[in-house]
């Protein structure tokens, strides 16, 4: 099989959390005459092989998501007459790694992964394979997984090409002991309401401040909520008045000592989520002022132990941020709650689907079906993971009713489920990292007086325009 080669930035997430693992990274043209790559080829974070040494059948696994691997060692052993190798490659090297090996004809790796955003070009590459036909027949597995999941796993075309065994939409994540104390209330219900549009956030961002409290441990914990419509519509970039308004808030929560000053991922932003943490400079979090290194713990708490202390009320995380809470919350532990925030959104997700190239496509299909479709395996997951949240609308229906202690005992797989399905994917382009990332810039460079809002969004205009130039935009 040939396949068409993308000249095209390919890109995925940014984050690595929990057992969910993110990153980017964009592509480059495959060489006419590329060599074949392997899975010993590749830049790798973990390699392992499970199964028997003797085993009949093989089956190589390339992903960028740790959580293959126990996937992987589980299908081992309900499957001792195969051994499989599973690659966990670096997320910045990822999408290289697949592309110059496809490109160049292996017919190793036997299964691939994508995250949304890099998914469509992929799928326009001709990488994955097509699960509609025969012998896979995925249609027939439709009405099986949470509707969004199961079309950001077609092409253009309609073809289902990927599955993904989780879901991962977005919410409020916050302080139920913090909330009774300011507004007499935890109940997600009552305290969505104060997260209901992004004046309403100003608003409850103040009251906090006002009893010593800050909203957000960072100014960006509303983006994953930002998107209430695509960046680009029927080829024209589209910058509408709600990623203008985001703009606003974000500079206001900067601006006006909202929050704690502290970068998402950064030291402080993970001791928020246990209780006290130093209430920083915008200048420490901008790096004007390098003298304390919001990335090194023990060398944060001397730097900042003299520092005015405050406590953060909330995070706008996915659902894999429940399994970052769980791991930081310490003492806090019971007294968080999650409620939506003022749009739907989601972040991330793993999308497994078999290499067009592969030689085992009767296997890597068994591999699929296993790791998303089987009841079982996603009954296991949950366990194990200690908290994913599952595709899988039986399993989903089946634990509809567990309550995560973590939550105070709330029902979160009936609110990730809830929330899920007001997800549009429409919205979500292959433009999306890109574009963002430089609207993101321009509001820092406005926030911190790098430059003028006009000056800024003339820089951002100018960015997209040289990576894009076939898009309209009228500034």
């Amino acid at each position: 099989m040939k396949l068409k080669k993308v000249v095209s930035a390919l890109l995925v997430g940014t984050m690595v959390f929990g057992l969910t693992a993110c990153g980017e990274s964009a592509a480059t043209p495959a060489a006419d005459t590329a060599a074949e790559t392997t899975a010993e080829d590749a830049s790798v974070k973990d390699s392992a092989v499970t199964g028997n040494a003797d085993a009949s059948e093989k089956l190589v696994i390339w992903t960028l998501a740790k959580d293959l691997e126990s996937f992987a060692e589980r299908y081992a052993e309900q499957n001792p007459d195969v051994q499989v190798e599973t690659v966990v490659i670096e997320p910045a090297d990822y999408v290289t790694k697949v592309q110059t090996a496809l490109n160049g004809g292996a017919t190793e790796p036997d299964i691939i992964v994508g995250e949304p955003q890099m998914l469509e070009d992929m799928f326009d590459a001709g990488y994955f394979e097509d699960l509609n036909q025969a012998p896979y027949n995925a249609q027939d597995y439709a009405d099986q997984i949470v509707d969004y999941v199961w079309k950001v796993g077609q092409d253009k075309d309609g073809i289902q090409r990927a599955i993904s065994y989780q879901i991962t939409p977005a919410g409020i994540y916050y302080r139920r002991d913090i909330a009774t104390e300011v507004f007499g209330t935890d109940d997600p219900e009552e305290v969505g309401k104060l997260f209901a549009d992004y004046d309403t956030i100003l608003n409850t961002a103040q009251t906090l401040k006002d009893k010593g409290y800050r909203i957000f441990a960072s100014d960006a914990e509303m983006n994953y909520f930002s998107g209430d419509s695509a960046w680009v519509i029927d080829g024209k970039l589209n910058v509408d008045q709600g990623r203008r308004d985001y703009m606003d808030l974000s500079i206001k929560l900067y601006q006006d000592d909202l929050t704690a000053y502290a970068n998402q991922w950064s030291t402080p932003w993970y001791q928020a989520m246990s209780g006290e943490v130093p209430i920083l400079t915008a200048d420490i979090q901008s790096y004007a002022d390098d003298s304390v290194n919001v990335w090194d713990a023990e060398s944060f708490d001397e730097a900042t132990a003299d520092m005015e202390k405050t406590q953060v009320f909330a995070y706008g995380l996915p659902s894999w941020g429940v399994l970052t809470l769980r791991d930081n919350v310490g003492e806090t532990s019971g007294k968080w709650g999650v409620c939506a925030g003022p749009a739907y959104g989601f972040g991330g997700g793993t999308f497994i689907g078999i290499s067009s190239l592969s030689e085992r496509k009767e296997r890597a299909w068994d591999f699929v079906k296993f790791v998303t479709l089987n009841e079982e395996t996603a009954d296991w997951w949950i366990e194990k993971s200690e908290g994913d949240t599952v595709s899988l609308l039986s399993v989903l229906d089946k634990h509809k009713d567990d309550e995560n202690p973590v939550y105070g005992g709330e029902k979160l797989y009936s609110f990730w489920l809830k929330q899920a399905e007001g997800i549009d994917y429409s919205k979500v382009t292959r433009y999306d990292k890109v574009i963002g990332d430089a609207w993101g810039e321009a509001i820092s460079n406005i926030k911190t007086g790098v430059a003028t809002e006009e000056e800024a969004i003339n820089t951002f205009y100018d960015t997209v325009a040289a990576t894009y130039p076939d898009l309209v935009i009228e500034r």
